[in-house]
């Protein structure tokens, strides 16, 4: 079920609150994007964890914050701090979900549920979300996708599935904004080598269709694993997961035209890997990139 920016009505006007710091990004023609899972509160001190989240967030300043297993009231508070809100298209019963903000006012968006098949019942807060984010030139507007499709290890055909449908859902609103470029973001639940990643990043086809985005952590580090998600980390141990073995599941990809990316990919690093004053942040590290006009636009030679 798709939801749009003219059908959410009341929910949308309770989020559009206006930002403390309107009108510019925090580093002129640099857009810093930022995917995190901060695992939900009622786990492992949770109000601690928030604490080094916060501050992380604060010595960032990223431009948009992809936010996953965050509460209602979280959500609400990010409102109440001036970030723009593009709601979520499902919440599970506990009141955790995911969160797209931006510093600057969205435009147009849309989401599905992605409910591809009968299992994803047993994921009930998967789904993506696709907003315009208009920016000033050279930048211009940008379409966003937050995408947390179903987690489980067995279900990479939802994955797959999920990952078609996400990203025919980004085309449809970057022609309907008149985007040039598309950012999609968030913890994936699958790493690189997987068929919904593969088809993301333009290595192979699903369902009859393909499309093309840059893994901006391969960009920047060229065969380095990256996890995200690792056994190094005490809360992976401590959690659902033991026995993982480590993967890079929180994905930055940067959508290509003909000829390839549209943005440069400047800058891209994890955080928050490690304890701070003994406080563990998540059970995932946390992944940001700094995405800037390229040297010349794609499909042109440079001086032209």
């Amino acid at each position: 079920m798709r939801e749009t920016a003219e059908t959410a009505g009341k929910q949308t006007a309770k989020t559009e609150t206006a930002p403390k710091e309107a009108g510019a990004l925090q580093r002129p023609g640099v857009l810093r994007v930022m995917t995190m899972n901060v695992l939900a509160p009622g786990y492992a001190d949770g109000e601690a964890r928030r604490a080094v989240l916060h501050e992380e967030v604060r010595r960032l300043a990223p431009d948009v914050p992809a936010l996953q297993e965050v509460t209602r009231r979280e959500a609400d508070g990010l409102a109440a701090d001036g970030w723009h809100l593009v709601p979520h298209p499902a919440w599970g019963p506990d009141g955790v979900g995911a969160v797209l903000a931006a510093r600057l006012p969205f435009g147009a968006w849309a989401s599905d549920r992605l409910a591809v098949t009968e299992r994803t019942s047993r994921t009930p807060w998967c789904g993506v979300v696709a907003a315009g984010l208009p920016l000033p030139e050279p930048l211009g507007t940008v379409v966003l996708v937050h995408h947390k499709p179903s987690w489980p290890y067995g279900f990479e055909r939802e994955r797959e599935l999920q990952a078609v449908a996400a990203a025919r859902l980004a085309e449809e609103l970057r022609e309907r904004c008149g985007a040039r470029h598309t950012v999609l973001l968030g913890d994936l639940d699958a790493p690189p080598e997987a068929a919904s990643l593969r088809f993301l990043r333009g290595l192979a086809s699903l369902e009859g269709t393909s499309v093309c985005h840059q893994d901006a952590w391969e960009a920047v580090h060229p065969g380095e694993p990256g996890w995200t998600f690792s056994p190094r980390n005490p809360l992976v141990r401590d959690g659902d997961m033991p026995e993982e073995a480590g993967r890079r599941i929180d994905h930055i990809l940067v959508g290509c035209g003909p000829c390839g990316p549209g943005l440069h990919i400047a800058r891209c690093e994890r955080v928050l890997t490690g304890p701070v004053d003994g406080v563990q942040a998540s059970d995932h590290y946390g992944l940001f990139a700094d995405l800037t006009p390229p040297h010349h636009p794609p499909g042109r030679w440079a001086g032209e």
